[in-house]
C-alpha cells in the first residue's frame, strides 16, 4: 500500500500527443554545449563583431592578447591594434606612456620587467661595478643585458642599459622602444633625465628604416629566388616599391623565356 492511500488504485493519467511532428527549428539541441559561447568559436556573431571584441580584449593582459591574435583573422586585427597593445603593455606597471613602434610584432608578447631598462650615459670614472652599486643590480645582469664580454667594453660605448630592480620606478613614467645596437635587442628604455637625445632618436630612426629595408629585401629574395644583389637591383629600379619590383622581375623573366635565354 502506498504512502498516499488511494493513489495506488488510480490509473496513470495520459495526455494526448500531437500528430504533428516538431519542426527542425524547435528541436532541442543535441547537448548543452551547443548553447555555450566558446571563445574559440570565431563564427559566433557576438565573437565576430569588432566592437564587442574590442570591449573584451581591452581587459586582457598581454599574454592573452597574444593568444587571441592566433584564433582567426578578425581576432588578430583587433588584438593587434597598436593603441590596445601599448595600453596592455604599460598597464601592470602603471606607466604614463610607451613611445615608438617595435620592428617585430613579437615584442608585444611579453611585458615582464626584463623588457624595460634604464639608459645611463657613461661619464668619466664610470665602471660596471660602480653602476651596479648605483642602481642596485648585479654586475652580471648589466653585462648580460648589454652583450658585454668584459668590463672594458664600457669604454667604447656612449651609454649602458641598466636592468630595472625596482618596478615602482616605472610608475607615471614614459618609456621609448629602441633597438640597442650593442645589446642586439629591443627594449623599452626609461630616460631618467626625461627623454632621449636628438642624436639617439636619429640613430633609432635610421636603424628602424634599415631593418625595414632588410626585411623587404629578404622577402623579395624568397619570392624571386634570387641573390641579394639582384633583389637590391629590382628594388632600386622600382623606387623601393616591392610590388613594382616583383612586377619588373616577372616582365624580365617572361622576356628571357620568350627569347630562349632561360
Amino acid at each position: 500500500m502506498g504512502c498516499c492511500g488511494d493513489e495506488d488504485d488510480e490509473e496513470p493519467q495520459t495526455f494526448p500527443q500531437s500528430s504533428a511532428s516538431p519542426s527542425s527549428d524547435m528541436a532541442p539541441p543535441s547537448s548543452f554545449a551547443d548553447l555555450a559561447i566558446s571563445p574559440m568559436n570565431s563564427h559566433f556573431t557576438a565573437l565576430n563583431c569588432r566592437d564587442t571584441l574590442r570591449l573584451i580584449f581591452e581587459r586582457l593582459p598581454i599574454p592573452d592578447l597574444a593568444r587571441a591574435s592566433c584564433v582567426c583573422r578578425v581576432w588578430n586585427s583587433v588584438a593587434s591594434d597598436g593603441d590596445m597593445l601599448t595600453r596592455a603593455f604599460r598597464a601592470p606597471w602603471r606607466m604614463k606612456a610607451v613611445v615608438g613602434a617595435p620592428s617585430s610584432g613579437s615584442f608585444w608578447r611579453d611585458n615582464s620587467i626584463g623588457k624595460f631598462a634604464i639608459s645611463h650615459r657613461i661619464v668619466r670614472g664610470d665602471t660596471v661595478a660602480s653602476l651596479a652599486v648605483k642602481y642596485s643590480v648585479q654586475v652580471m645582469d648589466i653585462k648580460r643585458l648589454n652583450n658585454m664580454m668584459s668590463d672594458h667594453g664600457i669604454y667604447s660605448r656612449e651609454r649602458l642599459l641598466i636592468p630595472i630592480s625596482d618596478p615602482d620606478i616605472l610608475v607615471n613614467q614614459t618609456c621609448y622602444i629602441e633597438l640597442d645596437q650593442h645589446a642586439k635587442r629591443e627594449v623599452a628604455v626609461l630616460y631618467l633625465e626625461g627623454q632621449p637625445s636628438i642624436k639617439s632618436a636619429l640613430v633609432l630612426k635610421r636603424t628602424t628604416s634599415e631593418q625595414g629595408r632588410r626585411r623587404i629585401l629578404d622577402s623579395l629574395k624568397r619570392s624571386m629566388r634570387v641573390n641579394d644583389g639582384t633583389a637590391q637591383y629590382y628594388l632600386s629600379v622600382s623606387e623601393g616599391d616591392p610590388r613594382a619590383a616583383l612586377s619588373e622581375f616577372s616582365e624580365d623573366l617572361r622576356w628571357e623565356r620568350q627569347a630562349g635565354l632561360v
